[in-house]
């Protein structure tokens, strides 16, 4: 598997991203090919969507400013993140933890990095519909059918530093259900699923950086997955995400009294 950065220029509000892409490919010589896989990160996603917005036009409210005190962030930072989020479940210094989309992150993925002083940047409008849309129309200019995804960074349980993990993708099976195959030593499996679009997501975040990089996009080339040939084939973001309830972390942390101790001298 191989894998190639994009630098695109800087991406202004409303300006369409397709072109600086393949503006991007020509400027290390790469022609697209079937099978190819797209990565893209969400903040320029969410800049050509226009979700840009000043902080100082922000009004915070009583709650706003109540978490802002205790998790030590702006309040007005802290008003997107409330009316961002799907969920919020408390948080630590300079982050809170919520549910956007499907997925946890920190801050209902607004973000402050790589944008001009003053300004915050929200998670992308639809990321599900804008990788589909991006698939067609890469199809539509090239004609090569070519798997699409949309990359944005998360911290994971008890690990410091983010990885990649995908907010939407389109072109091909993002979870591999390994259910009843089989192990290396003929054992069926049970519960194992392979989530593949967050693998090529944190492949592509090595590559996109969290800081001037400038690796709008990273071209995957080879990756052992096929691509989808139906361009009118919808894949539904539920596919690849669990219900909180269902989530082995929040549902161990919230529902069932609190973490559980365990003597280990006792563990032979």
């Amino acid at each position: 598997m191989n894998l190639f950065k994009i630098r695109i220029d800087l991406v202004e509000p409303g300006q369409d991203i397709l072109p600086k892409i393949v503006a991007g490919l020509r400027k290390i010589m790469i022609t697209l090919k079937d099978g190819d896989i797209l990565a893209v990160t969400s903040k320029i996603i969410s800049i050509s969507q226009g979700r840009v917005v000043r902080l100082d036009t922000i009004q915070p409210s009583s709650s706003a400013y109540t978490l802002s005190e205790k998790y030590n962030l702006d309040p007005e930072y802290v008003e997107l993140i409330i009316r961002e989020a799907d969920r919020l479940y408390g948080g630590t210094d300079q982050a809170i933890c919520t549910i956007k989309g499907g997925v946890i992150l920190a801050n209902a993925g607004v973000d402050r990095k790589n944008i001009p002083e003053g300004y915050a940047v929200l998670f992308p409008k639809d990321p599900q519909k804008s990788a589909e849309d991006l698939m067609r129309r890469i199809y539509d200019l090239t004609g090569k059918h070519v798997g699409v995804l949309i990359v944005d960074s998360r911290v994971t349980p008890l690990r410091l530093g983010t990885v990649g993990v995908a907010l939407g993708f389109a072109g091909f099976e993002p979870v591999k259900n390994c259910v009843g195959l089989k192990d290396l030593y003929g054992k069926p499996l049970r519960i194992t699923r392979h989530c593949q679009v967050d693998d090529l997501a944190c492949a592509a975040h090595l590559l996109m950086g969290e800081l001037d990089e400038r690796v709008a996009a990273v071209l995957v080339r080879g990756a052992p997955i096929k691509i989808f040939r139906n361009l009118d084939g919808h894949l539904d973001n539920d596919s690849v995400t669990v219900p909180p309830e269902r989530c082995l972390f929040i549902n161990a942390l919230t529902n069932n009294g609190g973490s559980v101790e365990v003597d280990t001298s006792r563990i032979l």
